[in-house]
């Protein structure tokens, strides 16, 4: 097929369903006048205005209802042809659209990417890092990797790791100068990540304390670190995450002096549900697999 069509399309129907140039262009990661080059080049093709624009809106012409109904279609023909093909060849092919959180980013993601590169030459990589709620269906990736199961049934969640959450701070704290319990706790502030539900630790006794209510809560993690770095408060950080700052004495795991353990999480890997999984996808899989099961063996060693 036609990929510089299929583009252009693509292009035109994002505008559509996004009611605006600029938004469309955000969302593809493109500038807007590329985007307006796009659309001019169709309607120059099609010898028909698609859309009726003024300052404020954009709506579809006639023709333009008509192509766009037409452009969904042969879309998800060409999507389900690619997919047939790439499966037919077992050979991982395409671009690969990955969705992580944030704090991915600062190196977790890094061996199984490189792996990737290094044995598939037909694989291109197109990965967005964000802590905020994902429509994985409209944002086109083709994994997600998100902490905790989905309750999704249009989507599938394949498991990837259970890591330890660890409560830190800086090793400036006044909290590492004293015995620690959740009284002292109280005293300083808690950094907390917007989507946290779990605030619950446990004893060796099976008992449980709930942690102080956050004074400062982000939707990044990565902000998070460095806020507890900087000695603003402490924070429940994901270990895989924090690892390097504890071994290097920037930050100090509170959870060992005060009795008490933080819970763990899940990691998996999300897909839509499809007749058939890319071999790209699947390579991607197993190797984010294979990588996060180390990280995993690490984290027992150091506990």
């Amino acid at each position: 097929m036609n990929k510089k069509l299929m583009r252009t399309l693509s292009v035109f129907v994002k505008t559509v369903e996004s009611a605006s140039m600029s938004n469309a262009a955000k969302q593809l990661y493109m500038t807007t006048s590329a985007v307006s080059q796009h659309i001019q080049k169709l309607e120059q093709e099609v010898g028909l205005a698609l859309f009726n624009r003024n300052t404020r809106t954009l709506t579809l012409t006639e023709a333009g209802e008509i192509y766009y109904k037409s452009s969904v279609k042969l879309l998800a023909t060409a999507n389900q042809t690619e997919q047939r093909l790439q499966q037919l060849q077992q050979t991982p092919s395409g671009e690969l659209k990955v969705i992580a959180p944030v704090g991915f980013g600062g190196g977790l993601l890094s061996q199984p990417l490189k792996y990737l590169i290094d044995e598939f030459s037909q694989i291109q990589m197109q990965i967005t890092l964000t802590d905020e709620p994902v429509d994985i269906i409209a944002s086109g990736a083709d994994i997600a990797l998100c902490i905790g199961p989905l309750q999704d049934s249009s989507l599938v969640a394949r498991h990837l790791a259970d890591w330890n959450m660890v409560l830190c701070c800086s090793s400036d704290s006044p909290l590492t100068k004293s015995s620690v319990d959740i009284q002292a706790l109280s005293e300083q502030p808690r950094i907390s990540h917007i989507s946290e539900t779990r605030q619950l630790l446990t004893s060796n006794n099976k008992s449980q304390a709930q942690l102080p209510a956050p004074r400062l809560t982000l939707n990044n993690m990565n902000g998070m670190i460095q806020l507890t770095l900087d000695n603003v408060g402490y924070a429940l950080l994901p270990e895989p995450e924090v690892r390097h700052h504890l071994q290097a004495g920037r930050l100090c795991q509170l959870s060992p002096a005060c009795g008490w353990q933080a819970p763990m999480f899940s990691v998996y890997a999300v897909t839509p549900q499809r007749h058939s999984v890319p071999a790209k996808t699947k390579a991607a899989i197993a190797s984010l697999k294979k990588w996060f099961d180390k990280v995993g063996q690490a984290q027992a060693v150091n506990h």
